[in-house]
């Protein structure tokens, strides 16, 4: 079966069982605390695939789908192909159009474009649409947190060699109070062995250490956000990319963490009514699957698919009314994305995910950037003339 007779079928059986459109998260009406969900089914186990060879380590669980979806960068260098590919078919209906006219056959008028969100790949008039140059990974510890966070490093360290990445001293990466581990953050820059430049973003999230409670839907464990990024030529990374994972990474590291550092304990989770993501609160039918605080991001199932696609929707628009859009059609899946900066400079990131194992809405906020403060000119104070003595 062809990718676009597979997703055809997808959104078949997806439309047939949804055919209303429900309102989510009204806001003349409060939400109460969704249930907690079964996340098994949801679960991808270690070793699974993340991308440029990267894979979920052990002791640990990626938890919903991979956010997948194409960077400005890459947007940017495929629009004008776009753009000439639109005009050639708008040229070609208009032709025919004018042909069906001249033989008294007048074709019907266009139908209205559909005010639901879109289901075809942004890039669909082309032959070989540009594949998704970004990935993110959500992932559960549910190991011991410094072993899992090694291997991590040890993934990035052989796939970027010269990144210069310490395996075996946390501290490196990690925020700390009283020995206890607050945060850890990365980001990474390199030249995979295969030619292609890499940006890695990883960040651990353990939860509150003063309130000791955790995001919602977290099992009191740390979560971990893994986000890679092709950085390269464009169009240079769209070439060959079957073999971009055929690397070898650790499975773990064998010597001892030189740290000192522990992980904090987390009492409870945050209820799933709990204001996330800058005051939003999970509506009423979807479940919370995961989530976080640094950064922040919720990931959340729904029976429907409707449902879904309205919170990514709303979610995003509420940062900014007009996002960006992109429709990323792969196989068995969809991922319409949407991208918003907003008036202070917050961006938010939503991605409505479509696949053969759920509906998901994946939601992203970071607040505007601290500002820089400017030093205060200090007034000069005048210096009086002196006038010489005769």
């Amino acid at each position: 079966m062809s990718r676009r007779v597979a997703t055809a079928v997808l959104i078949g059986a997806v439309l047939a069982g949804c055919t209303t459109v429900r309102e989510v998260n009204p806001p003349d009406r409060k939400t109460t605390s969704p249930m907690p969900a079964d996340v098994r089914e949801h679960e991808s186990g270690p070793e699974s695939p993340i991308a440029y060879g990267f894979q979920v380590p052990r002791g640990a669980a990626q938890i919903g789908p991979l956010i997948r979806y194409r960077s400005d960068r890459l947007i940017n260098a495929y629009q004008p192909q776009l753009d000439a590919a639109q005009a050639r078919r708008d040229a070609d209906q208009q032709r025919r159009r004018d042909d069906a006219e001249a033989n008294g056959t007048p074709l019907p008028p266009p139908t209205p474009t559909p005010t639901t969100a879109p289901t075809n790949d942004t890039f669909r008039l082309l032959d070989n649409p540009p594949r998704p140059d970004t990935t993110i990974s959500l992932m559960r510890v549910n190991g011991k947190p410094t072993t899992v966070v090694r291997a991590m490093l040890a993934q990035i360290d052989v796939i970027l060699p010269k990144a210069g990445i310490a395996r075996s001293n946390v501290r490196k990466y990690c925020k700390s109070q009283d020995r206890r581990i607050v945060s850890c953050h990365l980001r990474a820059k390199g030249v995979a062995r295969n030619g292609r430049r890499l940006a890695v973003t990883l960040a651990v999230d353990p939860g509150d250490i003063k309130t000791r409670t955790s995001p919602p839907a977290t099992n009191q464990h740390p979560v971990m956000y893994l986000r890679v990024e092709y950085i390269g030529d464009p169009r240079d990374g769209q070439v060959n990319r079957r073999h971009d994972s055929d690397i070898s990474v650790p499975k773990s590291v064998r010597r001892r963490d030189l740290s000192g550092l522990i992980w904090p304990r987390m009492d409870i989770d945050a209820k799933g009514s709990t204001p996330l993501l800058n005051g939003w609160r999970a509506p009423l039918g979807s479940d919370i699957l995961l989530s976080g605080y640094h950064p922040a991001f919720v990931v959340l199932a729904t029976t429907k698919a409707l449902d879904a696609s309205n919170i990514a929707a709303k979610f995003a628009t509420s940062i900014q009314a007009e996002p960006k859009i992109d429709v990323v059609e792969d196989l068995n899946e969809i991922t319409t994305t949407y991208t918003s900066v907003g008036p202070l400079g917050e961006r938010a990131l939503a991605s409505y995910i479509l696949s053969a194992r759920g509906y998901y809405a994946v939601l992203f906020y970071w607040p505007p950037p601290t500002p820089v403060p400017v030093p205060v000119p200090v007034p000069v104070q005048p210096v009086a003339s002196v006038q010489p003595a005769n």
